[in-house]
């Protein structure tokens, strides 16, 4: 599927069992989200990722995608449809290429994802590591806002946030 957004046209797929080594390069090269969400990426971390669902969902409902600009992987997006409530998108995972941070990229796919939901969901739910400072900064300047949620794990606590569309 085509998007255009405010950085250029970019396409979403379905990440591939071939697209992993492209996922673990674009993972590895964002060290800061994992000094704050361990484990370290590996193959069979994003594997596991790739078919984790929420109570309740189904594969059907759910999205891993990669994002690609020019055949190069630029972002990944992992999505769950109708998940905690059916009016309810819920991003489990999105990073970008670091050599896409810092210039805006990430903020136009977002917003240019939110246009692509509006109107067959209500809200976008998402979580953040509470220490990862680059993390809230960025959700937060994209009108994500704290739902006052948070889920305690054994490494870290994670912020939920939403955004109304």
């Amino acid at each position: 599927m085509e998007l255009n957004t405010a950085c250029g046209a970019v396409t979403l797929r379905r990440i591939r069992e071939e697209d992993i080594p492209a996922v673990l390069a674009l993972c590895r090269g964002n060290p800061l989200f994992y000094r704050h969400c361990p484990p370290d990426p590996c193959e069979a971390g994003i594997r596991a990722d790739m078919a984790a669902l929420p109570p309740g969902k189904t594969a059907q409902d759910k999205y891993y995608l990669g994002i690609w600009q020019q055949d190069k992987l630029a972002a990944v997006w992992d999505l769950i449809l109708g998940f905690p409530d059916e009016r309810t998108a819920f991003w489990g995972f999105f990073m970008v290429d670091a050599a896409l941070q810092g210039r805006g990229f990430g903020s136009a796919l977002v917003q240019a994802l939110c246009g692509m939901l509006q109107g067959h969901f209500d809200r976008i739910r998402l979580g953040f590591v509470s220490t990862n400072e680059q993390s809230r900064h960025f959700w937060l300047k994209n009108g994500f806002a704290p739902t006052g949620a948070v889920s305690h794990q054994p490494e870290y606590d994670v912020i939920y946030a939403q955004k109304e569309l």
